[in-house]
């Protein structure tokens, strides 16, 4: 890994998104330099499926050797910035860099992306990355060594980035576009740089999209750390770059790139908006063992599960019907616990009925909470749902009347197997 040096010493860094994931990463990194760090993120009280908060985010950077300044801050919301950066100014008496990490991702087509999920996406990618950075610029005029280094891809405009998700992708490239316009603004004064990894990372938004399985075919993200620690290294004369984490760190002299393996040995998921074509990427995700929760070309539905869970859902979409969906009319969301935890759902409203893991793209009529092993029990007769229902083993949120239908596909479901 990347050794550390020193450089980053007595320099404050803003990082928004820094509870959990890549900014907690690249927060810990400059720590060891004895940076400061302003924990600019929403996570104030524990989230029941995503680890940390702001709070204890800020213990760890202590405890690597930083200071930290824990503060709730939505990106979308301008007071919120204002109040965060006059705090950190008067704590540690200035900005020196801003990483814009924050970011939402939906990865449905346009029919399917509600616009809640549009605006969810513009307002944090997009516009809260330029609110940020316009924020933060004033303060950052006055550093010795400014950088605004945002987490988005290089500018591809290959309509393959687009067509399955074009809401995504237009609110990703909005960041990678205040770079293209705000390092050529600035430049001489501030350096203002994009990261992205060669390959999928290990975060909890990737576990969503990929499902548990995935883990095995991602690097870590201190492989991200390490990367953006040798951007905000250099000069402000570093600037406009579309940096891929693998490129600057083998130009550091890097080699071994297995210590940063969650797998070390196992083949690699390529990362979105690079080379690899996103059907390509999709039967890589299958044959490596996880389950897609995006669509590229054809819905991601007609690739097979696996896993104990994935091939219960397998066996559900066997028996999925145009009829079973007009006489059913509701989506069913499963939130599973226990050995084999996520988020999978059935939609026998729409279409010729789905299946998938990750949110629905539509808003879910019925939520089913249990442990997975439970489910599994439910699916091939071993477990009543009544009595699943009845015990508190299954906790069910919305239209009963829709929660009793699904009692119909379990029927269908056992018959199919004799």
């Amino acid at each position: 890994m990347l050794p550390n040096t020193g450089k980053l010493s007595g320099y404050t860094l803003f990082i928004t998104g820094a509870s959990r994931g890549i900014g907690k990463a690249i927060a810990l990194k400059a720590a060891k330099d004895g940076a400061n760090v302003v924990v600019a993120a929403k996570t104030a009280e524990a989230h029941p499926k995503l680890p940390g908060t702001i709070y204890t985010a800020a213990e760890e950077i202590e405890a690597a050797g930083g200071k930290a300044l824990p503060c709730i801050v939505d990106v979308r919301d301008e007071k919120q910035i204002s109040d965060a950066l006059e705090s950190a100014v008067q704590k540690f008496g200035g900005i020196d860099i801003l990483v814009n990490n924050a970011s939402a991702i939906n990865l449905t087509g346009t029919l399917n992306t509600p616009m809640k999920k549009v605006d969810l996406m513009l307002g944090i990618n997009l516009r809260g990355t330029y609110l940020t950075s316009k924020l933060c610029i004033p303060h950052l005029l006055k550093s010795k060594n400014p950088h605004i280094l945002n987490l988005s891809p290089p500018l591809n405009l290959n309509p393959i980035w687009f067509k399955s998700h074009t809401a995504y992708t237009m609110a990703k490239y909005g960041m990678s576009m205040c770079v293209l316009g705000m390092s050529e603004e600035f430049r001489g004064s501030i350096a203002v740089n994009a990261l992205w990894p060669r390959t999928a990372i290990q975060t909890a938004a990737m576990d969503m999209l990929g499902g548990s399985e995935i883990a095995k075919s991602c690097r870590k993200v201190e492989i991200m750390a390490d990367a953006a620690y040798a951007i905000l290294s250099k000069p402000v004369s570093y600037t406009g770059q579309f940096v891929i984490d693998e490129d600057i760190l083998k130009k550091e002299g890097i080699k071994d790139f297995d210590v940063y393996a969650v797998a070390p040995g196992h083949p690699l998921l390529p990362d979105f908006f690079l080379d690899e074509d996103p059907e390509k990427l999709e039967k890589m995700m299958v044959d490596y063992g996880a389950s897609p929760a995006f669509k590229s070309g054809k819905a991601s539905t007609e690739a097979a599960f696996s896993g104990p869970i994935g091939e219960t859902f397998n066996m559900i979409k066997g028996i999925l019907t145009p009829e079973l969906v007009k006489t059913t009319q509701g989506v069913y969301k499963f939130d599973l616990s226990g050995e084999h935890p996520g988020v999978w759902y059935i939609d026998l409203k729409n279409d010729a009925g789905s299946v998938a893991s990750g949110e629905s793209p539509v808003k879910a009529n019925v939520e089913m909470s249990l442990d997975s092993n439970d489910f599994i029990k439910m699916f091939t007769g071993k477990l009543k749902p009544t009595m699943a229902f009845m015990s508190g083993k299954l906790k069910i949120k919305g239209d009963m009347t829709l929660a009793i239908k699904m009692e119909k596909m379990m029927a269908l479901m056992n018959k199919s197997k004799l």
